[in-house]
This record gives structure tokens, C-alpha cells and sequence, in this order.
């Protein structure tokens, strides 16, 4: 019996994961509050240039297992994720975690939760 609590709870904590969800109001004031952060867009180069977050950088999910080089020089500052739903963001939010870095930020409901806010846009 306590072999399987212990079983259980070492599954529970080894899959879980390190960055954190934001809604659209703690996510844009963390951009204007942070010096340093960086704003990973995570959807197609398509996508991203019909509308972004102002100074995104543009890494596809499908690619950015394969980027993660472009990226090593930040592992220590906040990087904030999103993607129009929220899906593509949380999966790419758990690549850099596995990756190692520490200070992810997820959108949680995307580019949505974004524009039903009110909030600017690059178009």
C-alpha cells in the first residue's frame, strides 16, 4: 500500500511541470513591468505576421525543440509563450522546461483571452 502511494505520488510530481499560466492582464503587465523578458510567438510564421504581441519573436512549436540554440543565452530571464488558443504555447512552455529553463510563462487561453482583453496588437 505505501509502495503504491509512493509510486503515485512520484508520477504526479515527476510529470509535472515548472511554468506557470497567466491570464491576458498578469501576462501583458509582466511585459511592461519586466526589463528583460522575452515574448516567444509560438505559432506559424503565417500567423505571426498577420497579427503578434509587440517585440515577439517568432518560433514555431513544430521547430522550437530544433531552436532551442537561439534561445540558450536566456534560460535565466522570464520568457512569456503564446499562441491563439493557449494549446501550442502550454506544449511549447513544457519543451523549455524540460529544456531547463526555470522562468516560463504560459497565456493561458492564447491570442483569444488576448483580444477579448482589449489589449494591442502589431498587425
Amino acid at each position: 500500500m505505501i509502495r503504491k502511494a509512493f509510486l503515485t505520488i512520484l508520477l504526479i510530481f515527476g510529470f509535472s511541470f515548472a511554468y506557470q499560466d497567466l491570464n491576458a492582464r498578469q501576462f501583458y503587465e509582466m511585459m511592461q513591468k519586466e526589463k528583460d523578458v522575452i515574448i516567444l510567438d509560438v505559432r506559424t510564421p503565417q500567423e505571426y505576421q498577420e497579427e503578434h504581441i509587440s517585440n515577439a519573436i517568432n518560433i514555431p512549436v513544430q521547430i522550437l525543440g530544433q531552436q532551442l540554440d537561439k534561445l540558450k543565452n536566456f534560460k535565466d530571464k522570464k520568457i512569456l509563450v503564446y499562441c491563439r488558443s493557449g494549446h501550442r504555447s502550454a506544449i511549447a512552455s513544457q519543451i523549455l522546461d524540460r529544456a531547463g529553463f526555470k522562468n516560463v510563462y504560459n497565456l493561458k487561453g492564447g491570442l483569444f483571452e488576448w483580444k477579448a482583453s482589449g489589449l494591442p496588437l502589431v498587425k
